[in-house]
């Protein structure tokens, strides 16, 4: 009996700490740009279709940490792994335009940052996420 509290008390930390990390990553793409609107000294013409991208992508943070918290174990193990690593490829992509490409402001570069870093923590977590059915011998 020990032992299944154990797993689905682990279960329910692993889930929790992903969809946390989900939600961080967005909030940090949210206040990036909170910051980044606010300093802009001129209108910016930014096309439609970047902001779909963009929506897309918030959005679909707001979905991972819904989907980690409902999902069946494997699915969302799977899911947090896939999607995790697209989304640290992005926002490690981003991180590089950043920093190299576009000379950010030293703002955009802390939340970018802090964007690949709990990208890189969701893929973590979700590859060390033990199988919870398969009980230790």
């Amino acid at each position: 009996m020990n032992i299944i509290n154990k797993t689905a008390r682990n279960l329910l930390d692993v889930r929790i700490i992903l969809a946390v990390l989900w939600v961080a990553g967005m909030l940090s793409s949210l206040n990036g740009d909170t910051y980044r609107l606010s300093a802009a000294t001129e209108p910016l013409g930014v096309p439609p279709e970047f902001l779909l991208v963009m929506a897309t992508l918030l959005v679909g943070s707001v979905l991972m940490s819904v989907l980690t918290l409902t999902l069946k174990s494997a699915v969302s193990r799977w899911a947090n792994r896939i999607i995790g690593i697209l989304y640290a490829m992005i926002n490690l992509t981003f991180w590089v335009l950043h920093l190299l490409v576009w000379r950010s402001a030293g703002y955009e570069i802390v939340w970018s940052t802090a964007q690949v870093v709990f990208g890189l923590l969701v893929v973590w977590y979700a590859w060390k996420w033990t199988n919870p059915e398969v009980q230790p011998s």
